[in-house]
C-alpha cells in the first residue's frame, strides 16, 4: 500500500485495492472502524440512495400505519383515505416532537402529545388548539407532515423512500436488473405477497458492511452454519452430499456464485439447493401426506407462469441484496432484512418473514409462519433495526 496519511491512516484512495489483473482485492480495516468514513457513508449512501421502508401489505386498510426508522429518520408509513400508501416524517411541524409513538395500528388522526397538533393519515393538519390566535401569515399547508424530499415509490408492493432533494433517479432505474429477482419473489403468489405478522429485531456490535458482505457470501455456509446443516441432514431435510457437491467443481460453484445486478445490487445463488421450499419444492422431510399438495401448487404455478419461470420461482433459492441495506433471503423461507448503522461499531437489524397470503387475518399471526432457519424459532413482531420479516402470498387483491 502507499504511504499512510494523517495519524497513520491510509489516504482515501488506498482504502480499497481492486487489482483485477492480478486477482487481488483488499479493504483496509479503517473502512470498518473510522467514524469519518461512517459519516461519509451516511451522507453519500444512506442520504442519497433509495431505501426500503415497508411492504404494502403491512398497511392494508385506510388508516393503517406502522412506525420505524428508515435511514436513521423516524417515519410513519400509512395508508390514506384515498388508498395511497405514504411515508411521512414522524416529526411534528410545530416543535419537532415525535407525533406517533405507537409501533402500528389504525387511526383517523395522529396527534402530537406535546401541544396537541393533529394530522390526517395524508399528513394534512387536522386540528390546532388555539389556531385562531395565529396571524394571517400562518399557512396550514406549510405545516403538513413532511414527506421524504427525494420521493416515495413502490415496486411490486415494496415501498422505497429517498431523502436526497436533488434525486433524479427513478426507483425503476435504481433497481436495475434486481427487479427481475424481486419479480421471482413476488410471483410466488397467485395474488399478492404479504409480510406475515412477526418481526425479529436486534442490534449488535460490528460494522453494518459485514452484514452486507455476509449476505452475498456463500463460502461461509458449510462451516459457520455446520450445526444447523447437521440438524437438517439428521432430520432428513437436506442431502449433505448435494451440499458439498455444490463446491466440488467450477461449474457447480458458479451456479451458486454471487452475480452483480447493477447499482451495487447482487444475487447469491438462484439455483436449486439441497433443501426443500414451502413454495412447491417437496422433499421427504415435509411428509408423504403433503406431497400431493406440493405437486398441485407446482402444477398451478406452471399454468400461471410457464414451465421455465415456475421452476425458477418454486424450485430455486437465493439471497438478493438491494444496495445499500435490504436483503431478501428467498431460500427455505422468504425473509426481508434491513439494517442501519447507529455507530461505527454498532448496527441494528430488524427482520421478518413473508409468504403467499391466502386469507386476511388482522389480529392473529398467520398460521403459515414458520421457524427461521438462522434463528431456530418462529419470528415475533418486535422492532429495533436489523428488522426481519417473513413474506407470504395472498390470493385476494384489494
Amino acid at each position: 500500500m502507499a504511504a499512510n496519511g494523517h495519524n497513520g491512516r491510509p489516504t482515501r484512495p488506498d482504502l480499497v485495492i481492486d487489482d483485477q489483473e492480478r486477482g487481488l482485492f483488499r479493504i483496509h480495516r479503517s473502512a470498518f472502524t473510522d467514524p469519518d468514513i461512517l459519516a461519509l457513508e451516511r451522507e453519500r449512501i444512506f442520504d442519497r440512495c433509495w431505501l426500503y421502508a415497508a411492504h404494502e401489505s403491512e398497511i392494508p386498510d385506510h388508516g393503517d400505519f406502522v412506525t420505524r426508522r428508515v435511514g436513521g429518520r423516524p417515519v410513519i408509513i400509512t395508508r390514506g383515505r384515498d388508498g395511497k400508501a405514504r411515508v411521512l416524517l414522524n416529526s411534528c411541524t410545530h416543535r419537532g416532537a415525535v407525533v406517533c409513538r405507537e409501533l402500528r395500528g389504525n387511526t383517523k388522526v395522529h396527534q402530537c402529545f406535546y401541544h396537541g397538533w393533529s394530522f390526517t393519515p395524508e399528513g394534512e393538519i387536522n386540528g390546532i388548539p388555539g389556531e385562531d390566535a395565529y396571524s394571517e401569515a400562518f399557512d396550514r399547508n406549510e405545516r403538513r407532515l413532511a414527506e421524504p424530499p427525494g420521493g416515495t415509490s413502490v415496486y411490486r408492493d415494496f415501498i422505497f423512500v429517498n431523502f436526497n432533494r436533488a434525486n433524479d433517479v427513478s426507483l425503476d432505474d435504481y433497481l436495475a436488473d434486481a427487479k427481475d429477482y424481486i419479480d421471482l419473489v413476488a410471483d410466488q403468489s397467485e395474488g399478492r405477497m404479504e409480510v406475515a405478522p412477526g418481526t425479529h429485531a436486534f442490534s449488535m456490535k460490528g460494522n453494518y458492511k459485514i452484514a452486507v458482505e455476509n449476505s452475498t457470501d456463500g463460502y461461509h455456509a458449510p462451516t459457520t452454519h455446520k450445526r444447523y446443516f447437521d440438524y437438517l441432514v439428521k432430520s432428513n431435510a437436506m442431502d449433505k452430499g448435494v451440499m458439498f457437491a455444490m463446491m466440488a467443481s467450477e461449474e457447480q460453484y458458479q451456479r451458486f456464485a454471487c452475480k452483480a445486478l447493477g447499482n451495487g445490487h447482487s444475487i447469491l445463488g438462484r439455483s436449486v439447493g439441497p433443501w426443500g421450499r414451502p413454495m412447491a419444492h417437496w422433499i421427504p422431510y415435509f411428509g408423504e401426506e403433503r406431497k400431493a399438495r406440493f405437486e398441485e401448487m407446482y402444477r398451478k404455478a406452471v399454468e400461471r407462469l410457464g414451465e421455465e419461470r415456475a421452476h425458477q420461482v418454486c424450485m430455486c433459492s437465493g439471497n438478493l441484496l438491494i444496495f445499500p441495506n435490504l436483503v431478501i433471503s428467498d431460500i427455505m423461507t422468504t425473509n426481508v432484512r434491513t439494517f442501519y448503522p447507529s455507530s461505527r461499531a454498532t448496527w441494528r437489524l430488524p427482520r421478518g418473514a413473508s409468504a403467499p397470503r391466502r386469507r386476511r387475518r388482522r389480529s392473529a399471526p398467520s398460521a403459515s409462519t414458520v421457524s427461521s432457519p438462522s434463528l431456530g424459532r418462529a419470528a415475533s413482531l418486535r422492532r429495533t433495526t436489523w428488522r426481519r420479516s417473513r413474506i407470504a402470498s395472498r390470493a385476494t387483491r384489494r
